[in-house]
This record gives structure tokens, C-alpha cells and sequence, in this order.
């Protein structure tokens, strides 16, 4: 496999931010906010769509999204903090650091296992509608309630149990260990440090504005409504930050390889060890980071399910590559995306650079990049690593069988690699207006294709497409 280089990145990432555009109409959600970063530069920070489906409002890089989850990360950042400072240890019992849990049934679970999710712990208690804002989120008393009532389902170190009342303890344990409010620990020792303006601890009064409105799903109505912000309480530490992908890609950038602006090689290398198998996939977890193989590249990161808001985020620490995608409705495919842009982008790092991209620039390679369609659906054409393709920008992989195109001339590309119904060793051929532009492109069982604008456009002013009669722009 060939070094990743920001040349790989950049051509994956111009890409990604096109495929996501047609994914958002695709999938019907409101808005999507993605970021890719390499190295320690933001190579995309992209948004579209809306921010709220009652007013209109254009969603941009800026809007703040509920990132629920990835919190744990951020919890686990700290209890490492607290762990190489020797003021915590991983063994340590919960019974132990918070007394009001010293006779509860999970006293003896430790840091470690509440980190990793091995305690055993109820996940959001015997009650967690708050989930659906039937009331609110858990404050300290009610959250120490549940963890010495109705907290232990599970024997310690049985299997992977996911928690959230888990990771709201290990803020508590925080705090304790700290002498400081959770929420004032995280800002101060994790976001301050690296200059994160756009992320905190949780709901933000005095920025309600900013943030993207959350929304319901599809699959119980024909139209999605708005979900109110509310506060996450005691469970901060467990699902309550605020974010945006760019502030998301360069947090992700602390826990790359020699970086320790947060925490040290040792702590990064505890944390990114897995722990546990998770049931039914084929990740692991480790200390507040999922372990998940994308291809042959092996990622963190984590997942944030948040009323309203589905996002995610992966990184790869030692090729300094970070992956944010941001979705603003409850059932909004962040993980199928954030997974593409993976994708894309070791499909251009496999890419054998065609050998007219190197030939002076005699042929500009990205003259034949865009988006056409035809009757039967959509296609992009894209370049990566030197080398074009045509993609579907339809599918929820855009990689899957991607057609490889060779440049025979100014104006002509030949079918070289391509599924086994596809039209392997044929011509595309593309008529163009007098700047350069496509106007059209033959190819494809000899099929014509237009720029996708205009043939949408075409199609929309059509009510039936009839013998004789083709569809153009």
C-alpha cells in the first residue's frame, strides 16, 4: 500500500463533500456537517442542507451539535489525566472514590471497568425516558439512586455492557478526585488546551442559537419535527458536550502518535488497546475509544446518539487521519458516512496515478470530473490519486466496485476496470461547450449523460418520458 500523503486526502476529501451533498437528498436528512483532517490541518470542514426543517435555516461548518457520546471520550481523557498525575488509579473501586456508593451493589467495580464498559452497570437505569424528554436528565442524587439500587445487571468482567450511568459516575469520580465541577474540569484540562471554541461541556444557554436543531426520525412519520435542546445533568460526562466536525478532527488530532498536548504515550497506548470484543460486530473497545477495522486500516473513535443528533468520529494515530461526520436527526447515517470517507480515501491512497496525470499537465484530469445523469440514475465521475473513477454517488459505499477510467485523450476515457456487467474495455466519450465544460458524455452501454443539474432539471419539466422523446437539458 502506498504512504498516505495530503495529495490522497485532498482528492478523497473534495469528493467526500460532493458525495455527501447528493447523500443528504438521498437519505432525507435535514443537514449533514463533516470534517477531514490530515496531519495537523483541516483538509474539509463542510455543511449542508439545514439547520432546522421549521425555519430553513442553512446549516454551516459553525452550528454546534449535541455529540452525546463521544463525551466518554473526553471523561476518559481526564481519568488518564488523573491516572498519570497519581491522584486515581485504574484499580481503584467505585465504593471507594464516591461514599455514597460504598455498600451499593457496584462498589467494588473499578475505573477500569467502568472505562471499558466491563462493570456490569444497568445502561441508563430502570427509567430512561428521559432519552424521549418524557422528563429530565438525571441530576447527582437521582444518578446516585440508580447506581445503589438497580445498577448491577451483570457479574464484573463478564462481557462488554455498554453503560451510560457507568461513564456519569466516572464524572463524579472526577470531580471527586479533582476537587473541581466536572464540566470546569473538562473545559479547563481538556478543551482549553486545545483551543476547541466551538466545544464544552454541555448545553450552552447563552449560545442556544448556534446550535443545529435536532430532529425525528422517518420511520414512525411522513415528517420530521424539531426536538428541543435540554441539559444532560449528572450524565454529562457521559453524553452531554457540545461540538462541531472541525473541533471534533482536531481533538481527535491529540491522540494521534506523539502528540501530548492531553496525555502521554503510555496513557494513549491504554487507551487504544482493546478491551473487549462488542457483541455482534467485529470492533472492540478500549479506555473510551472504539477499535473498529475500515479496509485494512485500523480506526478509533467513537459514536454520539443525542435526541435529534447521530454523529461520529474516527481516527487513524499513526497515519495522523481524522473523520468527523455530523448528522442532525435521530436516525441520521453519521457511521455509514464517516466509514465512506475512510474509504474514499484509501481508495486514492491504492490509486496508481494514470500516466497522463503526470505527463506536463498536457491533459487536465479534473476536466472530466463531475456529476451526470441519465435515465437510470446517477454517476460521478472523481478523481483520486492520479486516477479517475466513476462512482455512484447512490450508494451508501461509494466504493463498492468502482469503475477505474483510463485517459486516452483530451475528450476520451476508456471503461478499464469495472463489474462484471459492466461495459469493461468500451469508450466514454464527452462533447463540450466552447470553455471546456461537459455537455454531454457517451459511454455506458452507449448510453448519453448530462450534467446532473441540468438533468434534473430536464426531468422535472417532463411528465412522461415517452418513445422519441428522450429526456435532454
Amino acid at each position: 500500500m502506498n504512504e498516505l500523503t495530503r495529495g490522497h486526502v485532498a482528492d478523497a476529501a473534495a469528493y467526500f463533500g460532493r458525495w455527501l451533498e447528493f447523500r443528504l437528498g438521498a437519505e432525507r436528512v435535514p443537514g449533514v456537517q463533516a470534517a477531514v483532517l490530515h496531519g495537523d490541518e483541516v483538509v474539509l470542514s463542510v455543511a449542508h442542507g439545514v439547520a432546522d426543517v421549521s425555519t430553513g435555516e442553512p446549516l454551516t461548518d459553525g452550528h454546534l451539535f449535541r455529540i452525546a457520546s463521544h463525551s466518554k471520550t473526553f471523561t476518559a481523557t481526564a481519568v488518564m489525566q488523573l491516572v498519570q498525575a497519581g491522584s486515581l488509579r485504574l484499580d481503584d473501586r467505585v465504593g471507594e472514590l464516591i461514599v455514597e456508593l460504598a455498600s451499593s451493589p457496584i462498589a467494588a467495580v473499578t475505573v477500569r471497568e467502568l472505562l471499558s464498559h466491563a462493570g456490569g452497570v444497568v445502561r441508563d437505569g430502570s427509567d430512561g425516558d428521559f432519552w424521549q424528554l418524557d422528563r429530565a436528565f438525571p441530576d447527582r442524587a437521582e444518578l446516585l439512586q440508580i447506581a445503589a439500587t438497580d445498577s448491577a445487571v451483570l457479574d464484573r468482567n463478564e462481557r462488554f455492557k455498554y453503560s451510560n450511568i457507568g461513564y456519569s459516575l466516572l464524572g463524579l469520580v472526577i470531580e471527586q478526585v479533582s476537587g473541581t465541577p466536572y464540566r470546569d474540569y473538562i473545559v479547563r484540562h481538556v478543551i482549553e488546551p486545545l483551543g476547541l471554541t466551538n466545544t464544552g461541556p454541555d448545553l450552552d444557554e447563552a449560545r442556544r442559537a448556534d446550535y443545529a436543531g435536532g430532529h425525528t426520525a422517518l420511520a414512525y412519520a411522513d415528517q420530521r419535527i424539531p426536538i428541543e435542546h435540554i441539559d444532560t445533568g449528572a450524565m454529562s460526562s457521559a453524553t452531554g458536550l457540545y461540538s462541531t466536525a472541525s473541533d471534533l478532527v482536531r481533538y481527535a488530532a491529540a491522540h494521534f502518535d506523539g502528540d501530548h498536548r492531553l496525555v502521554g504515550a503510555d496513557a494513549k497506548r491504554q487507551m487504544q488497546h482493546g478491551e473487549w470484543k462488542i457483541d455482534g460486530t467485529e470492533a472492540e473497545y478500549g479506555l473510551g475509544f472504539e477499535i473498529v477495522t475500515i479496509g485494512g486500516r485500523r480506526v478509533l473513535g467513537h459514536g454520539g446518539g443525542y435526541p435529534g443528533h447521530i454523529t461520529r468520529t474516527y481516527f487513524d494515530p499513526t497515519d495522523r487521519l481524522a473523520v468527523s461526520v455530523l448528522t442532525n436527526a435521530i436516525d441520521g447515517p453519521a457511521l455509514a458516512m464517516a466509514t465512506a470517507a475512510i474509504k474514499l480515501i484509501d481508495l486514492a491512497r491504492g490509486s496508481e496515478p494514470d500516466p497522463a496525470a503526470t505527463n506536463d499537465g498536457a491533459i487536465d484530469l479534473q476536466s472530466f470530473c463531475g456529476r451526470f445523469a441519465t435515465v437510470w440514475g446517477v454517476y460521478d465521475i472523481a478523481l483520486l490519486g492520479g486516477r479517475l473513477y466513476q462512482l455512484s454517488p447512490s450508494l451508501v459505499d461509494p466504493t463498492v466496485a468502482p469503475t477505474r477510467l483510463d485517459v486516452i485523450d483530451g475528450d476520451t476515457l476508456r471503461i478499464a476496470d469495472t463489474a462484471g456487467y459492466g461495459s469493461r474495455g468500451e469508450l466514454m466519450t464527452f462533447d463540450r461547450h466552447p470553455d471546456g465544460s461537459v455537455r454531454s458524455v457517451r459511454g455506458g452501454s452507449g448510453s448519453l449523460a448530462h450534467p446532473f443539474d441540468e438533468f434534473r432539471a430536464a426531468i422535472a419539466a417532463r411528465t412522461q418520458v415517452t418513445l422519441g422523446a428522450p429526456v435532454r437539458p
